[in-house]
């Protein structure tokens, strides 16, 4: 039985839950479809950490112990049919850097250390090579290349966001594999929505200097106590369209993290004490 999400969308819904190998975990049916990628974003459910970090936790850096960790990217592997100690993990720091992972990266991050760090952003030709990004209600973001069989995977918080990370990450590709935008999948991953995301002005200021104020009422809007609510999965989705991506090839999440915070991690609900989601993006052979 399907768990009981509260979904933003009251049509048809737009991502999948996927129960596999005993691990819960959401797809897009976009990006499935093609046949070209293994791909989800994780949920709480299915793995063996505890507390706080209960139960599927793919972060080591929050205080929850390395065994269960890596014992939940294992049952993740399993799940989507990948190779655990293949996958190449971000080392996320609100940058809108991007790695281009090749074989040589294979396992960092889980069996090799990594040799960078302040990149929110990995783009791969390399198939059998699982990209990993982290997530607590910030905004990932999905990339296929079906022409020339390359794939991206980046974290866009509201920093990444007004200084579009989708269009960065789709430069990168351009540069290294040739990627037209208009021939781009993607997809926006679930991530705070705009009714939960409450910010200051400081964070509007930004954002209208980078979108123009004849964005407002597209992207926030005021409320009497001074404050703004900020719409940043329809800030991405205009990104990715300035950037070339045709709007029928953009799948837009219709779950929020803030919004579902017994299937899913919330920085928003849960602070500090809490354990980290996952975006998984492979290409297969």
């Amino acid at each position: 039985m399907e768990l009981d999400w509260k979904r933003r969308n009251q049509g048809e819904r737009v991502l999948r839950e996927v129960n596999r190998e005993g691990v819960c975990y959401l797809e897009f049916p976009l990006l499935e479809e093609t046949g070209m990628v293994a791909h989800g974003f994780s949920t709480r459910i299915g793995g063996v950490s505890e507390g706080p970090y209960a139960t599927m936790n793919f972060t080591f850096t929050r205080g929850d112990r390395p065994d269960h960790v890596m014992e939940n990217y294992g049952r993740m592997a399993k799940a989507l049919g990948v190779d655990r100690d293949r996958m190449v993990l971000s080392y996320q720091t609100h940058t809108t850097n991007i790695r281009r992972v090749t074989e040589e990266d294979a396992g960092k991050g889980i069996v090799r250390q990594r040799d960078y760090r302040d990149v929110d952003g990995l783009i791969t030709d390399a198939a059998g090579i699982t990209l990993v990004t982290f997530y607590a209600d910030c905004v990932p973001l999905y990339f296929a290349d079906p022409v020339h069989r390359a794939i991206g995977l980046s974290h866009s918080g509201w920093r990444g966001t007004v200084k579009r990370m989708g269009k960065v990450t789709l430069e990168a590709m351009a540069e290294a594999y040739g990627t037209d935008p208009r021939d781009v999948l993607c997809a926006i991953g679930p991530s705070i929505c705009q009714d939960c995301f409450e910010v200051g002005e400081e964070v509007v200021l930004e954002f209208q200097r980078e979108f123009g104020r004849q964005r407002q009422e597209t992207l926030y809007y005021r409320k009497e106590n001074g404050r703004y609510q900020l719409d940043l999965w329809k800030a991405n989705e205009i990104i990715l369209k300035e950037a070339g991506v045709p709007a029928e090839q953009i799948q837009i999440t219709d779950i929020c993290t803030r919004c579902n915070p017994q299937y899913l991690f919330s920085h928003r609900i849960m602070g500090n004490e809490r354990g980290n989601l996952a975006a998984f993006f492979c290409l297969r052979g």
